[in-house]
């Protein structure tokens, strides 16, 4: 995975050069990725779905992230960055189902690397039973829901926890309820900057 080869872009997002995924990262590159959020109406109220980082994740082990996202390679567009869902969660959607947000810069940055990231963001709005995930436990342990409006208090320090829930796998992808309450601590530490652009791009929506 490290020697993957990604195009590498300068700050206005023109192509530079192609490098390997190890490079990117130790060099801080500037590079593309793909991210779908998953979103539902319940009771007129909007949620956002987060995956659970499996626990054997070299980074951010445990944590909520997006919904389903990863990097694309030198030789893909976007749309190729669908199959990070259907092998993430087990879910095979087409563009057509999807939304975009459009272009979105984040940077999250850790003593082991710097991830700046050109991401492709996309929204994915229709109901998906948790009988139809099919989780790749390696990467995902599990499935949580929050309510929009409390995850937005939550992320600009106007509330300190809040309540999730949905579900967690075990090794035989044997689906249990489950629900906790959680602070921004136990989030991916995406730039504030990233979430606030996300979230009023669902609004706009």
């Amino acid at each position: 995975m490290e020697n993957e080869l990604l195009k590498v872009f300068d700050q206005q997002g023109n192509c530079i050069g192609i490098a390997t995924r190890s490079e990117v990262h130790k060099a801080g590159h500037w590079h593309e990725t793909f991210h779908c959020w998953f979103t539902e109406r319940i009771d007129n109220e909007e949620f956002l779905f987060f995956q659970v980082r499996s626990s054997v994740k070299k980074d951010y082990p445990n944590l909520l992230d997006i919904t389903a996202a990863g990097h694309l390679l030198a030789d893909e567009r976007p749309v190729d960055g669908l199959r990070e869902v259907e092998e993430e969660l087990g879910i095979d959607l087409a563009l057509e189902d999807l939304h975009s947000l459009g272009m979105i810069k984040d940077s999250l940055n850790s003593p082991e690397f710097i991830d700046n990231e050109l991401c492709h963001v996309f929204l994915y709005e229709q109901h998906q039973p948790f009988d139809n995930y099919w989780l790749q436990l390696e990467e995902v342990s599990g499935i949580m829901m929050a309510s929009m409006t409390a995850f937005e208090k939550l992320w600009f320090g106007k509330v300190q926890e809040i309540k999730v829930e949905g579900f967690l796998s075990n090794g035989d992808n044997e689906k249990k309820p489950h629900s906790m309450l959680v602070s921004k601590n136990d989030f991916v530490p995406h730039e504030d900057t990233y979430i606030e652009s996300v979230l009023k791009a669902i609004k706009n929506l």
